[in-house]
């Protein structure tokens, strides 16, 4: 098993940050010059989770006095001090401007990594991901610098789901699907976590999986490494171990989880547990044992997040388990043998008097009410036979117009017949389709047709639009149907109005095609300006595989996942025919 470093093991509540303790024991660091320096270090002790891993070491500087009630801004006030170390704390606090909860890093300005921390907070807050829990401010002022980030109080941390037991394996799924993606989006964009552990993960009330601390938690204790994508996989990879074993796949315990057996080595979580699922244990022994190591059962190791994806995209969707039926309660026979609610029934042998109903009573109201709604039956009668009389006769001097013909034998062949009712077509798997240049997201694609509105396949960012023709012909994804079928129409779900955004359908060959699009037969064309676009077949035409061709995107603003720009993304593709 390769060597990994060692990184802080932390427990924290919902904020993010590491438990409230203030030790702090003394190492020894060697600069480039070999002088011998003893400097003051973090007092927690890591598991491995990442190699190569490194801790600098943190600033002599005094914590800021600080205290319940003191207000940052003139609109964060701290409330409770969820954490004090090695120069900085970490509060939950309020915004009295928004009246939300918060979360607040504070250190002194003059701190060895105040700079590193504004800087990994800005990115982190530039890269503007749902999947993180966000960076909302980064501040020097007064002598401090402090970082302020969403506080999630409906959200649970991995830690405590796995003190429970172990994940469903649809819930580890979902939960290393999700991580991974984001982590791939994240070091697109330069951006790494290097502290990702059961603390820094949280699923909400909705079952959506957050990642916290990106960067900045990191860079609040010194944190670096040479192969940060290695480093972060690993990490993900000891995620879906713990998740699926509860054991943490090292030999010291940690965040609550006991290490596997000494001199055992890394062993498969189905040879931990019994009912493992095979695909999930030899996802996370990919991630795990990403130096080449034998355990990886001869898959191919996983060395980044975006490799891990990919790896997932290749794997059976796991679906969620059905819900159990609930037998309804036996039938109750009531007690109740009077006809009125509330009243014991009587002791046997007790006879009961039965009371004579009164009289009934019929008003001269009630008689003139009832010849009045009498006279409006015989009237509504006459009126009805009327009508129907003139009808047939009207009919009748039609029927002997001899300019006007019927078709008498139940063979109408009119407008008016029913179509045949269009049937929902099942896609079998996809591949993108790459005219010119290069690809734009293909670990993507599989997120066009999995019944999730919240993920997507998304183009690249263009400077100029909406025509792609500058750049490239279009760009777009072919789908399987699994065997031939008539197509009669697509309906799609697009991220981005404004603009237009036009979408061809054609019909080709295979997932790779053998001709270009000129050479394939249009099925139909379609444009428009909102975030759903519905093309439908302009002609009869059957095929297995259809190319969705996209040729112009709108101008969309700045998100999560790139700048302002031309671009697209599409989500919940569906056939029928």
């Amino acid at each position: 098993m390769a060597e990994r470093s060692t990184a802080a093991v932390d427990v924290a509540d919902n904020s993010g940050d590491e438990p409230l303790t203030a030790k702090a024991d003394q190492a020894d660091q060697s600069t480039a010059d070999g002088v011998a320096k003893n400097l003051e270090r973090d007092t927690e002790h890591d598991e491995a989770q990442g190699s190569g891993g490194t801790e600098g070491s943190g600033a002599k500087a005094s914590p800021p006095e600080l205290h319940s009630g003191h207000k940052l801004a003139r609109r964060y006030r701290l409330e409770d001090c969820v954490t004090r170390l090695d120069g900085f704390s970490s509060w939950r606090a309020v915004d009295e401007k928004l009246r939300r909860a918060v979360g607040v890093h504070v250190l002194p300005a003059d701190h060895s990594r105040a700079r590193s921390v504004l800087a990994a907070a800005r990115s982190s807050a530039l890269l503007g991901d749902p999947r993180f829990v966000q960076v909302l401010d980064a501040v020097e002022e007064n002598d401090l610098v402090y970082v302020v980030h969403e506080w999630l109080p409906d959200a649970t941390e991995l830690t405590t789901l796995l003190s429970s037991g172990c994940l469903e394996p649809h819930d580890a799924y979902q939960m290393v699907s999700q991580v991974s993606a984001a982590m791939a989006a994240a070091h697109r964009e330069g951006l790494a976590h290097l502290r990702l552990n059961p603390n820094a993960v949280l699923r909400t009330s909705t079952g959506q999986w957050r990642i916290r601390g990106l960067a900045v938690n990191a860079a609040l204790r010194g944190i670096s490494s040479d192969t940060p994508q290695r480093t972060d996989t690993e990490a993900i990879g000891a995620l879906l171990y713990a998740s699926l074993t509860q054991r943490w796949p090292y030999e010291s315990d940690a965040y609550g989880l006991s290490g596997l057996p000494k001199d055992v080595g890394l062993i498969p979580p189905d040879q931990v547990r019994a009912g493992v699922h095979r695909g999930l244990s030899e996802l996370a022994m990919r991630a795990l044992a990403n130096d080449g190591a034998t355990a990886s059962r001869h898959e191919s190791p996983c060395t980044t997040p975006e490799e891990l994806v990919k790896a997932i995209g290749e794997m059976p969707r796991i679906r969620p388990p059905e819900p159990a039926f609930t037998a309804p309660p036996d039938y109750q026979r009531t007690t109740y043998q009077q006809g009125t609610y509330g009243r014991p029934a009587p002791h046997p042998g007790v006879t009961q008097p039965v009371s004579s109903p009164p009289p009934p009573l019929q008003s001269r109201t009630g008689k003139a009410l009832k010849w009045a709604v009498s006279a409006l039956l015989i009237a509504a009668l006459g009126l009805g036979s009327w009508q129907l009389a003139d009808a047939l006769m009207e009919r009748g001097t039609q029927s002997d117009d001899p300019n006007k013909s019927q078709t008498t034998d139940g063979n109408d062949k009119s407008s008016a017949e029913k179509k045949p009712t269009a049937k929902p077509l099942t896609i079998e798997g996809a591949q993108e389709y790459i005219a010119s240049g290069e690809a734009q997201a293909p670990e993507d694609v599989g997120r066009t047709y999995d019944d999730d509105s919240s993920t997507f396949w998304r183009t690249k960012r263009y400077n100029d639009g909406p025509e792609l023709a500058p750049y490239k012909p279009g760009v777009g994804i072919v789908y399987d149907l699994g065997s031939s079928q008539e197509i009669s129409a697509a309906s799609i779900g697009l991220r981005y109005p404004g603009d237009h955004t036009t979408v061809h359908l054609y019909a080709t060959d295979s997932l790779t095609p053998s001709t270009g699009v000129d050479g394939m037969q249009e099925i139909g064309t379609a444009t428009t300006s909102g975030t759903s676009l519905t093309v439908n077949a302009s002609k009869s035409l059957k095929t297995q595989y259809v190319l969705l061709w996209i040729t112009a995107v709108p101008n969309a603003p700045t998100d999560g996942y790139s700048g302002a720009g031309y671009k697209q993304a599409v989500t919940d593709v569906k056939f029928t025919g």
